[in-house]
């Protein structure tokens, strides 16, 4: 027996927590983690970790591929979030920084993070148990199933807990921030597994996109990156340019030019390849040329608004995403802002 792996199913953004007396079949809650979405698969012989990207997480954590098999009593295929957290007891909190390090190309690097820095799997939706699929059986079913499956789980894996009260939604989502987590999911409780779909709500406590890095400006200096060029992908697979990052300390600025060094865009005669940038009636004679990078690194910024189909300010720098595939890197994440009258504004 062998899973097949789904993409999973994604979250829509929304500004408040949404009422489940307003949503037909209600709603479920949990917490939002701050990790890397993982598909595992155990077909009770071996474990594969599948992304939300078109890359696979299998290599970079061999202590869940090792641990999985003696704590799952099954096989089985569940979606989560795969997360590391740091500090001391009474006192830990999710970290970031310590789990975008494990994604690294040298296998003794993984090994060594995997022990330094071990990693969890949280677990909030079952897809297979067994040789049956649980994809079409709404989503109340499936937590079920997967609460039974995970009666005497033990770390490192664990089952995210749920509420159908709002009010503890909300509470959640001004505590759990305290912990490292960002946010809370909504799920409806009637609908089945939508691969690919965005027919969950997530709110989160900052309105953040991930972007695919396209170039960078020397800064004014004539040293270092000045801003970094972003893009998103359109619906006819496009890459277009929404906007940039700035405010780099000085040192970042070199940083970066040499951590940008690989993916810079060369032409057959070894020659850097340079945009010509988009220039506005503001910039008047401002050389907006910038270096062309491979389209490959994803990042997380924070922005205000999207004006048109680029945002409205710079951007802020939020992290890397080494999870994410550029490809997913899409319009249809960001927030859709609902019309509204600016004559109601001004009375």
């Amino acid at each position: 027996m062998r899973y097949d792996i789904p993409a999973p199913m994604l979250a829509k953004a929304a500004a408040a927590v949404p009422d489940p007396a307003k949503t037909s079949g209600g709603l479920s809650f949990e917490p939002k983690w701050d990790g890397f979405r993982g598909l595992i698969a155990w077909d009770g012989d071996t474990v594969e970790i599948g992304s939300r990207g078109a890359k696979p997480l299998t290599r970079y954590f061999p202590e869940l591929v090792a641990a999985l098999p003696r704590i799952l009593p099954e096989p089985c295929l569940l979606d989560g979030e795969i997360v590391v957290a740091t500090g001391r007891p009474g006192a830990q909190r999710l970290d970031w920084e310590a789990l975008s390090q494990r994604i690294h190309p040298a296998a003794s690097r993984v090994e060594m993070l995997s022990e330094q820095t071990p990693a969890m799997f949280i677990a909030f939706d079952l897809l297979a148990l067994g040789e049956e699929s649980l994809i079409d059986q709404p989503f109340h079913r499936r937590r079920a199933q997967l609460e039974e499956l995970l009666a005497d789980a033990s770390h490192p894996l664990h089952l995210t807990r749920t509420t159908t009260d709002r009010g503890t939604a909300v509470r959640w989502l001004e505590e759990f921030e305290g912990a490292g987590l960002d946010g809370v999911v909504a799920k409806p409780l009637d609908q089945p597994y939508a691969p690919g779909k965005r027919t969950l709500v997530k709110i989160k406590h900052a309105r953040t996109a991930d972007v695919v890095a396209l170039g960078y400006r020397i800064h004014k200096s004539g040293s270092g990156v000045g801003s970094l060029l972003v893009g998103l992908y359109d619906t006819d697979g496009t890459l277009r340019q929404v906007g940039g990052v700035a405010a780099w300390s000085d040192r970042r600025r070199q940083e970066l030019v040499d951590e940008l060094a690989p993916l810079v865009e060369r032409d057959d005669a070894g020659d850097v390849v340079t945009g010509g940038g988009e220039r506005s009636r503001f910039s008047g004679a401002k050389d907006v040329s910038f270096v062309r990078l491979r389209p490959e690194r994803v990042l997380e910024v924070r922005y205000d608004q999207l004006e048109g189909a680029r945002f409205r300010h710079t951007v802020q720098f939020e992290r890397w995403r080494p999870d994410r595939d550029a490809r997913s890197c899409t319009y249809d994440q960001l927030d859709t802002v609902a019309g509204y009258d600016l004559a109601d504004v001004l009375e």
